[in-house]
């Protein structure tokens, strides 16, 4: 049965197609018969307390000089027998935040959110794998110099980042003795009114950032390994890093099967996990990549594995 998908996303005319995951699930939904409807950047919005979006139908093509076409935006109404994809990029802040609680309203009218709501709330990316401590290096959350700076001497080299930041942006490598430790931990923590995270250094990102993905808290069966380039510490496809696919490895598998079950229990039907070496370090809820590069590699269709949940969630609840 063709259902309407609402997908909430950074401009669809500013994508990189042969990158971006969101596309890719647009591509499968399309494939499949469902109605495509894009809702313009900010168009979310409540009305004698139910939930709307000023929104456009679109269509889809594998073309990077010509990918989407867009119909003319509507107020439309969120109701049951809808999927609506919240893949906004962060920063999750309260432009973001005031979004979730629309989706919430969405939600309770009947739509099927996709993450949930109050999990993209709930769970900030860097924080999130702290639920886990038994999947996680030696880490430190605090706005404290003095912590902070004890960490680095206890753990000798380091790796610091914001709460907020993600494609690699202001994450810092650093030592024991560094000159600059002091001026990192100042524009990190605001002089001490942000928080800031520290962890310790993980040699085997030499080897790569592996981002594995959890369909309904089941891992896919390969991850992308995301490699530092050149004179680059960090493995971020956005930082310049080389994607390169992998099976599974058994200390991958068990780290999933820590955060899984979880996940689906909180509705993050679709989540990428971030492991260096044999340490989880990111749970990512917001707009996890790497589809396509997988599906390319592996001759995969990781978007049908979702809508495949997706679906019979809505027939169940029908």
């Amino acid at each position: 049965m063709p259902l309407d998908i609402f997908v909430v996303m950074d401009p669809v005319g500013s994508i990189k197609i042969a990158k971006d995951t969101t596309f890719a699930m647009l591509l499968e939904a399309q494939r499949r018969g469902h109605r495509l409807h894009y809702v313009q950047p900010g168009g979310l919005h409540v009305e004698d307390g139910k939930a709307h979006a000023n929104a456009a139908a679109l269509a889809v093509r594998d073309d990077p000089h010509d990918w989407f076409e867009l119909g003319s935006f509507a107020r439309l109404e969120f109701d049951t027998g809808q999927i609506v994809l919240m893949r906004k990029d962060p920063p999750v802040d309260a432009e973001y935040l005031h979004d979730t609680h629309i989706l919430g309203l969405a939600q309770n009218q009947g739509a099927l959110v996709v993450n949930d709501p109050q999990g993209l709330r709930d769970f900030n990316e860097k924080l999130a794998a702290q639920l886990f401590p038994q999947c996680c290096p030696p880490t430190l959350i605090s706005r404290s110099a003095r912590q902070l700076k004890a960490f680095v001497a206890e753990h000798g080299e380091v790796v610091l980042k914001p709460l907020d930041g993600m494609g690699g942006r202001s994450i810092f490598r650093s030592y024991t003795g560094d000159p600059n430790l002091n001026v990192i931990l100042e524009t990190l923590t605001a002089g001490g009114h942000s928080l800031a995270l520290i962890q310790r250094y993980i040699p085997e990102i030499r080897d790569g950032d592996k981002r594995i993905l959890l369909v309904d808290g089941a891992p896919v069966e390969f991850c992308l390994a995301r490699i530092p380039q050149g004179d680059e510490f960090r493995g971020n496809l956005a930082a310049g890093g080389r994607g390169e696919g992998r099976p599974l490895s058994d200390r991958d598998r068990w780290i999933a099967a820590q955060v899984g079950p979880e996940m689906k229990r909180r509705g993050m039907r679709f989540v990428g996990l971030d492991v260096i070496g044999e340490y989880l370090t990111e749970v990512n809820v917001t707009s996890p990549t790497c589809v396509r590069e997988l599906d390319s590699q592996f001759g995969l269709n990781i978007a049908g594995q979702l809508f495949d949940a997706l679906e019979t969630s809505v027939s169940a609840n029908a």
